[in-house]
């Protein structure tokens, strides 16, 4: 690391600890030529894969846009905001532990419908009109049917 005093290239590590959000180490630093003492950060790049839309166009990751389309699905709904941050911190880990470069937004649109499915039906239908560009009315009754009929089937216990 360059000391930022006399610009000496190399220094040497006096202390390391984590920051209070466990997301980056912080060091403390000596420059072996001056001695001048100075701090650096260091954290983990995450690099966001690319996400290919349904058009083959592709943009980066953004999980802000992720939470904006939940929260809109959510609108007026007794959902949590932190239920909605634990469904985009699932979906982005689930993504960044791929390790692929690209994903498509079929999967992500899917990852969703299924994390709402399980959350709040009225979300879930809200999304799945959008994501799944419902044409017209018949579409939307098939979906609301398929939801009540799996609804009144038993579950596994």
């Amino acid at each position: 690391m360059k000391c930022p005093q006399c610009g000496y290239p190399d220094s040497r590590v006096i202390d390391s600890r984590t920051t209070p959000e466990k997301d980056a180490i912080r060091r403390r630093r000596e420059c072996l030529s001056c001695h001048h003492r100075f701090s650096t950060v260091e954290q983990v790049e995450v690099i966001q894969p690319m996400i290919v839309k349904k058009d083959g166009r592709r943009e980066p990751f953004d999980p802000q846009k992720l939470m904006r389309g939940l929260r809109k699905a959510c609108e007026k709904r007794p959902v949590s905001i932190d239920a909605l941050e634990r469904i985009v911190t699932r979906i982005e880990q689930g993504i960044q532990e791929r390790g692929d470069k690209e994903v498509l937004s079929r999967e992500i649109g899917e990852r969703v419908m299924d994390a709402l499915h399980a959350l709040d039906d009225v979300a879930y239908v809200r999304f799945a009109s959008v994501y799944r560009e419902f044409k017209d009315i018949e579409e939307f009754l098939s979906e609301l049917q398929e939801l009540l009929k799996n609804q009144n089937k038993p579950t596994k216990e």
